[in-house]
C-alpha cells in the first residue's frame, strides 16, 4: 500500500467525487452560521443541516467537502492518547434526495480499493442489524466476503437525535492485524480492542421519527458520509498515532526543536506536553483565521483555554519565552495550500497569538508559583480538594481557567471544588449586575402579563411622527386599570403607535399623548388629558408606553393623538446612522474581523462596541473619524428595504453575529458605502448627520473595544468648553491660544532640565548612602563584625524615593558587597514601599527576597512578593517601618 501524504489524500478524495458529479464546496467556517445550537462546527455535516432539513436549497444535490472541525469535549484525553485531537478535518460526500445506498457504498469501496489501493482482505463492513438492503449491496453487488460483514445494533449503527430525520448507517473498517487484537476467536468490528479501525461512516437518512417513536420513510432519503482525514492518513502512512502523520509531525518536530526536549512517543510527561502543544496550536491558528478572538466566554473562551493550555505545557517543556507564533508558521506552512485564509491572515494570526501569549506571560509564572504554594499547603494539611475561593482567585487574577487548574492538580492526585468555584463566580457576577442595576422607578414595573391577549402593536413610526390611536390597556403599579388621572405613572398600550420602543441598542422615543375634549384625537377642541411619554418598551410585539399623566384623565377606549418629540427622534436617528458609518470605517481601517458587539444610541451620544484585539491608536482613530465625516460630506442617500434574510446576506448586508432573524428583514443602505440589517430609525441622507466626533476609545473586556462619539449640534457644547479652556490657559501662560503649544513645550523642557538636575542630586546622595548603609550593616547567622561569616543585612528607610530609585539603590548595594541582603523602605504620599535584594551567594545559602519582603509587608499591614533575587511589597502604615525592619532581620536569620 502506497504511503500518501495528508494533503494529497484530501485532493484525491475531492477529485474522485467531483468526477462523480459532486459540487466541491470549500470548508465552511468553524463559526456556525445562523445556528445557535452549536458553539463551533464539530462535524462535516453540521454546516449542511439547512439542506438536509429542507430549509435551504443546496447548490447541488450532490456535494463533497473537507470540513474543518473543533471538538473539546474530551480535551483531558488530548496528548495522553495517540488519536484524540481538538482539531481535525472531515471528508464527506452528500446526497440531498439524489443517490442513495447503492451509489454511496459502491463509490466508497471504489475509492478505498482502486484509488487508495487498500488491500481488500483488510477491509470489513458493518451494517445496522435489520438493514438487509445494505447487506445485499455489500455481499452481492460489491462482493465483499460475507464473513467480513458485521451486523451491529442501534447503539453502533443507527443515527438519530431525538425526533426528526434518522436512519441506519454502514461503516468501513481497516484491519490493522492480529498483533493489535485482543486474541479472542470472535474478534471483529464492534470489539473494544484496537485491531479494527472504523474510518468511513455512511449514514442513510431514510426515516422520520415522531414523538411516539414511530419511523416513517422519507419521500427523499439523503446520504451523509464522514471520513476522518487524519485517521485515513494514519492507515495510509502505516502509523499508530495521528501525531506521526506527515503534516502534524512537522508541527510536532517544531515543538521539539524549540524546547530541546526529545520526543519518545510514549507516556512520559514531556511527550504528553509535546502532543498537547502540537494539537492546540493547530486549533488556535484555525480558530483565529475564522474570526474567533480570545475572550472570557463562548468560542472566545475555547480559544483562550487552548492557547493558554499550550503556553503552560510549553513552560513544562522548559520554554521560557514566547514561542507559539513560531509554531503557527508551521501550521500555516503545512495547511496554507488548502486553506489560503491562513496565508492571507498570517500577520493577523501572529498578532492575536502574540498579544494573548504576552498577556498570559505576565501571570503564568506567578500563577504557577501560587498554585505550587496551594499544593504544598494541601499536602501539609492532608487535603485533596482546592477550595473554590482559591480556584476563583487563580482564574480571576492569574488567568488560570478552572479546567487548567484541575488538570495541573490532577498530576498530584488532587482536584478542585467546582461547586465552590461556581459560587464564587456567581457572587462576582451578581456584584456586577448590582453595579449595573437600573434605578428606574418601580411605578412602571408592570410585568409582561400586561401584554397578554392583546395583538401586536402596529408601528407606523418609520413613516410618521404622529398618528391617531386608541387606548387598549392601562397599567398602574403592576395592575390593569380602566382609567388613570393626573400625577399617575402608567403603562399605556395603544393599537398603533409612532413611538419607537427601546430595541437593538436604540433608546425609545419620547413625546406626548393628547386626548381632546369634544372631538376626535387631533381635531379642534380643548385638551382633556395630556400624557408625557418618557419611554417605550416592547413585549412580544406589544408596545408599552411608560408615561406620566400631566393633566386630566385617560381611560381605556379613548382616542388619542400620539406625537413623538421630533428633535429628540432626529438626534437619535443621526447617531444611529452614524454607527453604521462607523462600523464600515472600522472594518476598512482595522480589518474584516471587526464585528459589532453591542451599541447604544440616544439623542445625546452614541456608543459602539466591536471585536478587536488591541487599543486603536490616535492615528487610526483619526483615519476612522475622517472616513465617517467624508461619507457624511458626500450626502449619501439612506434607504431601507424589506427582503428575505437569505437575499439580504446574498447582497452582502452585514448582520449582527448570533442574532436571530425572521423570514423578512429590514436592510438599511447608505449609498454604496454601507449595508446592514437593522430595525432602527435613521436619517434620510447621511448629510443630515452634520459632523461626527470620536470622544473616547477604551476596552470593555478581552477582545472587545468601545468607541464613544457625538454628532451634529451635540459637538457645539464640548467645542465651546474647549475654546474656553484654551482662552484660560492662554491667559495663564500670557500667550495667544494659537501659541500655547510652543509655550507648553518650553515649560516642559525647563521642567525636564530641573528634574534631571534633581535626579543628579538624588543620585549623589544615594551614592553616599551606599557607604553609610554598608557601614551600619548587621551580621547574618554568626558573621563577624568584620563582615566575614555568612553575610550582611543592610537596612534603610527613606522619604520620597520612587520604586525605580529604591531598586537602583538596592542594586548598588549588591554591586558593592558580595555577601549581602538589602532590605529598604521608602515613604511617599503616606504609603510605604519595600524592596529586598539578595546577592547570588546569599541565594545559594537559601535566602529568598520574596520570603523576606513578604514578612516585612505583613509586619506593616501590607502584602507583596517576588523572585529570589529581587522582590517588592507595599503597606499603608509608615509607623510600622521599624517593625518591618525587625521582621526582615528575623527572616534573614540575624
Amino acid at each position: 500500500m502506497q504511503n500518501i501524504g495528508l494533503n494529497e489524500l484530501r485532493t484525491m478524495f475531492r477529485e474522485f467525487f467531483v468526477a462523480k458529479e459532486h459540487f466541491a464546496r470549500k470548508s465552511y467556517s468553524l463559526i456556525p452560521e445562523n445556528d445557535k445550537s452549536l458553539l463551533l462546527i464539530g462535524a462535516g455535516m453540521a454546516p449542511l443541516k439547512p439542506y438536509f432539513m429542507g430549509v435551504e436549497e443546496p447548490p447541488s444535490k450532490r456535494m463533497t467537502t473537507c470540513q474543518k472541525c473543533i471538538r473539546t469535549g474530551d480535551l483531558e484525553n488530548v496528548g495522553h492518547t495517540a488519536r484524540h485531537a481538538t482539531f481535525f478535518e472531515m471528508l464527506g460526500n452528500f446526497s440531498f434526495g439524489d443517490y442513495f445506498k447503492r451509489e454511496s457504498l459502491t463509490w466508497g469501496w471504489e475509492f478505498v480499493t482502486e484509488i487508495l489501493q487498500m488491500p481488500v482482505e483488510r477491509l470489513w463492513a458493518s451494517i445496522y442489524e435489520d438493514d438487509d438492503e445494505a447487506y445485499d449491496i455489500w455481499a452481492n453487488e460489491i462482493g465483499i466476503d460475507k464473513s467480513r460483514i458485521v451486523r451491529l445494533g442501534k447503539d453502533d449503527n443507527f443515527w438519530e437525535i431525538g425526533v426528526g430525520p434518522c436512519g441506519p448507517c454502514s461503516e468501513i473498517y481497516y484491519d490493522r492485524g492480529e498483533e493489535y487484537g485482543c486474541g479472542r476467536a470472535d474478534c471483529k468490528p464492534g470489539c473494544e480492542c484496537d485491531r479494527y479501525v472504523e474510518f468511513w461512516n455512511h449514514v442513510f437518512t431514510q426515516f422520520n421519527r415522531d414523538e411516539d417513536g414511530n419511523y416513517t420513510p422519507l419521500d427523499h432519503p439523503n446520504i451523509d458520509t464522514g471520513l476522518g482525514l487524519e485517521r485515513l492518513a494514519c492507515i495510509m502512512q502505516d502509523t499508530d498515532s495521528i501525531f506521526d502523520v506527515d503534516t502534524i509531525k512537522r508541527v510536532l518536530d517544531g515543538v521539539v526543536a524549540i524546547s530541546g526536549v526529545r520526543y519518545e512517543d510514549g507516556a512520559a510527561a514531556s511527550d504528553v506536553s509535546i502532543r498537547i502543544v502540537t494539537d492546540h496550536i493547530r486549533s488556535v491558528v484555525f480558530l483565529i483565521a475564522d474570526g474567533v478572538i480570545p475572550s472570557a466566554e463562548g468560542r472566545g473562551y475555547v480559544l483562550r483555554r487552548l492557547l493558554r493550555r499550550a503556553a503552560v505545557h510549553g513552560r513544562k517543556l522548559g520554554i521560557e519565552r514566547m514561542f507559539l507564533t513560531e509554531l503557527a508558521d508551521l501550521v500555516i506552512e503545512v495547511s496554507g495550500g488548502e486553506y489560503d485564509e491562513l496565508i492571507s491572515k498570517r500577520d493577523y494570526i501572529h498578532k492575536i497569538i502574540g498579544l494573548e501569549e504576552e498577556r498570559f506571560a505576565l501571570t503564568i509564572d506567578r500563577g504557577t508559583e501560587l498554585l505550587g504554594e496551594y499544593i504544598e499547603s494541601m499536602r501539609a494539611s492532608g487535603a485533596a480538594v482546592l477550595s473554590g475561593e482559591k480556584v476563583f482567585k487563580l482564574y480571576d487574577e492569574m488567568g488560570f481557567s478552572p479546567e487548567l487548574t484541575r488538570e495541573l492538580l490532577a498530576e498530584h492526585g488532587m482536584d478542585i471544588d467546582e461547586d465552590g468555584y461556581k459560587s464564587e463566580l456567581a457572587r462576582q457576577q451578581e456584584r456586577s449586575r448590582q453595579g449595573r442595576k437600573s434605578t428606574d422607578s418601580d411605578a412602571w414595573s408592570e410585568d409582561d402579563t400586561a401584554a397578554d391577549d392583546i395583538g401586536a402593536t402596529e408601528f407606523c413610526g418609520y413613516d410618521m411622527l404622529s398618528c391617531r390611536s386608541r387606548v387598549l390597556r392601562l397599567v398602574r403599579g403592576g395592575a390593569v386599570v380602566d382609567a388613570a388621572g393626573a400625577g399617575d405613572k402608567v403603562g399605556i398600550i395603544l393599537d398603533r403607535t409612532p413611538f419607537y420602543a427601546e430595541s437593538g441598542g436604540q433608546a425609545a422615543d419620547v413625546g406626548e399623548l393628547r386626548v381632546s375634549a369634544g372631538a376626535g384625537a387631533g381635531e379642534a377642541g380643548g385638551v382633556e388629558c395630556l400624557v408625557r411619554v418618557e419611554s417605550v418598551r416592547k413585549s412580544r410585539g406589544v408596545f408599552i408606553h411608560q408615561a406620566v399623566i400631566e393633566s386630566g384623565r385617560i381611560s381605556v377606549g379613548d382616542e388619542v393623538c400620539a406625537s413623538v418629540c421630533a428633535p429628540t427622534r432626529h438626534r437619535t436617528a443621526r447617531n444611529h446612522t452614524a454607527t453604521h458609518l462607523l462600523h464600515k470605517a472600522l472594518r476598512d481601517a482595522l480589518g474584516e474581523h471587526v464585528n459589532q458587539a453591542g451599541s447604544s444610541v440616544d439623542s445625546r451620544t452614541l456608543r459602539f462596541d466591536f471585536t478587536h484585539y488591541e487599543s486603536v491608536g490616535a492615528e487610526k482613530l483619526g483615519d476612522i473619524e475622517r472616513a465617517v465625516n467624508q461619507a457624511i460630506d458626500k450626502f449619501l442617500p439612506v434607504t431601507t428595504t424589506e427582503m428575505s434574510a437569505d437575499e439580504a446576506k446574498g447582497k452582502g448586508a452585514i448582520a449582527l453575529f448570533d442574532e436571530k432573524y425572521g423570514d423578512k428583514v429590514r436592510v438599511v443602505e447608505i449609498g454604496e458605502y454601507s449595508m446592514e440589517l437593522c430595525g432602527g430609525t435613521h436619517v434620510r441622507n447621511a448629510g443630515e448627520i452634520g459632523a461626527f466626533k470620536i470622544t473616547g476609545e477604551a476596552s470593555v473586556g478581552s477582545g472587545t473595544r468601545r468607541i464613544e462619539a457625538i454628532t451634529g449640534t451635540n459637538l457645539l457644547a464640548p467645542l465651546a468648553t474647549a475654546e474656553s479652556s484654551l482662552a484660560e490657559l492662554g491667559e495663564l501662560f500670557k500667550v495667544a491660544p494659537d501659541a500655547l503649544a510652543g509655550k507648553v513645550n518650553d515649560v516642559l523642557a525647563e521642567v525636564k532640565s530641573l528634574r534631571k538636575e534633581l535626579d543628579g542630586i538624588k543620585k549623589s546622595q544615594m551614592g553616599s548612602s551606599v557607604d553609610s548603609l554598608l557601614a551600619s550593616a548587621v551580621a547574618i547567622g554568626g558573621a563577624g563584625s568584620d563582615g566575614g561569616g555568612q553575610g550582611k543585612l543592610v537596612t534603610g528607610s527613606f522619604e520620597g524615593l520612587s520604586v525605580d530609585e529604591l531598586r537602583s539603590l538596592a542594586d548598588d548595594i549588591r554591586s558593592a558587597e558580595k555577601n549581602v541582603i538589602a532590605a529598604l523602605a521608602s515613604v511617599t504620599g503616606g504609603k510605604v514601599l519595600f524592596i529586598v535584594a539578595v546577592s547570588d551567594t546569599m541565594q545559594q545559602q537559601g535566602h529568598k527576597a520574596g520570603d523576606i519582603v513578604k514578612a516585612m509587608a505583613q509586619a506593616a499591614g501590607g502584602g507583596g512578593g517576588g523572585k529570589a533575587d529581587m522582590a517588592q511589597a507595599g503597606a499603608k502604615d509608615p509607623t510600622k517601618i521599624a517593625d518591618a525592619m525587625a521582621a526582615a532581620k528575623a527572616a534573614a536569620g540575624v
